[in-house]
């Protein structure tokens, strides 16, 4: 697997589009067929949810940092165009990041407007934190976002790693409004687990997550489509310098509205390389695929 030149944090996602092979081909049963776009839509919006998250998480660790005094600069990873309004009421702060009105651009070439709202409680010794964040006008490369997402942070060991780390689990529900004008609905829970970077705020190139959980996806036409990360995370290293996962496997079930038939296939996001590929498997017959800006 090679490093390709995409740019920027592990855990922040990009529009994507499937290269030149075709996944159509793969699905034998016509009545609930398994199609390129859903397949691209699902895996932008899955790196949309980890963007906003990620950028709440960072947001959460400047204030721990200036509120604490450390002598260790912490290293935000928005650019200059994000403006970012700070006031704490009544032991609560509010963090207000405006990306402006005509577009703020990331460093990996995303494309972001609006105002996300954060607020989360004054104590950041406590081993438990929730953050909550709405969205104000907010796209995302041309997509409107709208809902609620809920983060509990904790400082635990788990099953994946004994020692303390910070582990992040999402709430979500969430709209999701394409260019073309139809709807999406996302709703579950993604867990992220900071395994590696956490013991030095002031450098993220270090950083490393293990992402699981349970999403449900539902599309214009009344289809849904199951998202589930169990036995196997996703893994995200931000020296990897790109978006999407460097490894573990995702189930999908994909359901048609009109019959219940159910269509079960698999990405695998391969081995720890740092690369842009990723296998999918339907009816037993996989096809590599390149995942691009």
């Amino acid at each position: 697997m090679k490093t390709n030149k995409m740019i920027w944090l592990a855990t922040l996602g990009l529009t994507f589009f499937i290269g030149c092979q075709n996944i159509d081909d793969l699905t034998q049963e016509k009545n609930v067929a398994v199609t390129n776009e859903e397949v691209i839509s699902e895996v932008a919006t899955d790196n949309l949810v980890d963007d906003v998250s990620t950028i709440t998480e960072d947001q959460f660790g400047v204030q721990q940092n200036l509120s604490s005094k450390s002598a260790i600069a912490y290293k935000s990873m928005l650019p200059d165009c994000a403006k970012v309004t700070a006031q704490l009421t009544n032991g609560v702060w509010t963090r207000i990041i405006d990306f402006g009105t005509t577009g703020c651009t990331l460093a990996n070439g995303i494309v972001l407007k609006g105002k996300i709202i954060l607020t989360f409680e004054n104590n950041f010794t406590a081993t438990e934190q929730k953050i909550t964040h709405r969205l104000d006008g907010f796209y995302h490369n041309g997509k409107k976002i709208e809902g609620t997402q809920t983060i509990t942070r904790t400082l635990k060991s788990t099953a994946l790693l004994a020692d303390i780390h910070p582990v992040t689990t999402l709430t979500l529900n969430l709209t999701i409004t394409l260019e073309d004008g139809k709807k999406i609905e996302r709703t579950g829970t993604r867990v992220r687990e900071m395994v590696s970077g956490f013991a030095t705020p002031g450098e993220w190139s270090d950083n490393v997550f293990l992402v699981w959980g349970y999403t449900m996806t539902k599309f214009a036409n009344g289809d849904t489509l199951t998202t589930t990360v169990k036995e196997n995370p996703l893994r995200f290293a931000a020296a990897c310098k790109l978006p999407i996962p460097s490894k573990g496997i995702a189930v999908h079930v994909k359901t048609n509205a009109e019959n219940q038939t159910k269509k079960e296939y698999r990405i695998d996001f391969g081995d720890g390389e740092c690369d842009n590929k990723a296998t999918i498997t339907i009816d037993g017959v996989s096809k590599e695929i390149e995942i691009k800006k």
